[in-house]
């Protein structure tokens, strides 16, 4: 088992404890006990699949007893009215279960399809999409496991493992400069220093300071393309802040290196499964 595994562990323990308690009253009392059951997940609509292994845990955690049957794998394009999977063994442990894994797969499924639908959108240029710490707390590490199942790439997990320094770091240390030099003076000579800028002035000056990514934080489209030209491939860029649907396309053609979008996950519209017995 690794790290991923135990931290989804305890993600589907919490969420059985949340949802399922000392027990499920309803089917207690109305399905009798190991009588067995047959279901499937349906796809009610078209969608990029992530999350079915989750699922599949959901129901392991709950009832060993329980088999899974997959007809789609993570990443596969699914369309409407596909059965994704069967399900079989007790009814009241599928029962028990379904809300959670339902849970679980319609919001991982919708954030690989949003991830998907906008790596299409900027298909063909050198840039690539990804995430932010915009994600459901407590379902970090499957909200990034959707995004890379779409196609994005993951930004750093939390603010332990990356140095990113924003706005409110750059005025409290007393600019770009300063901020950049203590860094360097506590960070291994392994670890990169990401700067968030908002003008070509900054861009400037975290350039200087050798930073080796420089994130353009809510420029316009034609400042982008001038910030870019100014960075000339000395450092990496990272474009944020005011990306849509829209506008991705025409951020992507400035020539930026990445484009981080908190939207991949932050209010993310869950796909629409179903769980039905037959």
């Amino acid at each position: 088992m690794n790290l991923a595994d135990t931290a989804i562990r305890r993600i589907i323990e919490h969420s059985l404890e949340e949802d399922v308690g000392p027990g499920d009253v309803t089917t207690q009392v109305t399905i009798p006990e190991n009588h067995p059951a047959n279901a499937c997940f349906f796809a009610k609509e078209d969608f990029v699949l992530a999350g079915i292994e989750v699922a599949r845990m959901v129901f392991n955690q709950l009832d060993p007893r329980i088999n899974m049957e997959l007809k789609f794998c993570d990443g596969s394009q699914v369309a409407a009215g596909k059965i994704v999977a069967k399900v079989f063994g007790p009814a009241r442990s599928i029962l028990a279960g379904e809300r959670v894994a339902l849970n679980l797969l319609q919001r991982m499924s919708g954030i690989a399809t949003k991830t998907a639908g906008l790596v299409e959108m900027v298909r063909g240029l050198p840039v690539r999409l990804a995430d932010t710490r915009k994600t459901m707390p407590g379902l970090r590490v499957l909200d990034r496991y959707a995004v890379r199942v779409g196609g994005g790439i993951n930004h750093r997990f939390g603010l332990f493992d990356a140095v990113l320094i924003k706005d409110n770091h750059i005025k409290a240390a007393g600019g770009i400069k300063i901020a950049v030099e203590m860094a360097r003076k506590n960070i291994s000579h392994t670890q990169k220093i990401e700067v968030e800028v908002e003008d070509l002035e900054q861009v400037a000056e975290a350039l200087e300071t050798g930073a080796e990514i420089i994130m353009f934080d809510n420029m316009s489209v034609e400042l982008m393309a001038r910030a870019v030209k100014i960075v000339n491939k000395k450092a990496l860029t990272e474009a944020s802040g005011g990306i849509t649907e829209k506008n991705i396309r025409e951020v992507a053609e400035t020539g930026v290196d990445v484009i981080s979008l908190g939207a991949l996950t932050h209010s993310v519209k869950a796909v629409d499964i179903s769980l039905k017995f037959f």
